[in-house]
């Protein structure tokens, strides 16, 4: 009888480590969702940019950062201009 319930034991736990990197690997492949404000990079929290992109080339990026919202604006000749807003 003792040998019985080490067996299922035993196989439980030999189960439970088989399926763990499985489970592992899948929550590693999620992509983070769209509507988040930050993404996932090396397991840290990186601020997610909004980048609107025109058909000139052009760009425009607004990242906040608490209460300051950094906007990089770049023209189509390659001028790169940063304004950074604080709300008080």
């Amino acid at each position: 009888m003792m040998t019985r319930i080490a067996f299922a034991l035993l196989a439980a736990g030999m189960a439970a480590l088989a399926f763990s990197p499985a489970a592992q690997s899948y929550a590693q492949a999620q992509k983070t969702p769209e509507k988040w404000d930050y993404e996932i990079v090396d397991g840290k929290r990186v601020p997610k940019a909004k980048r609107q992109v025109n058909p000139d080339g052009s760009w425009r990026e607004e990242k906040r950062d608490g209460k300051c919202v950094e906007i990089k604006e770049m023209s189509a000749q390659g001028e790169l201009k940063i304004t950074r807003k604080c709300d008080d």
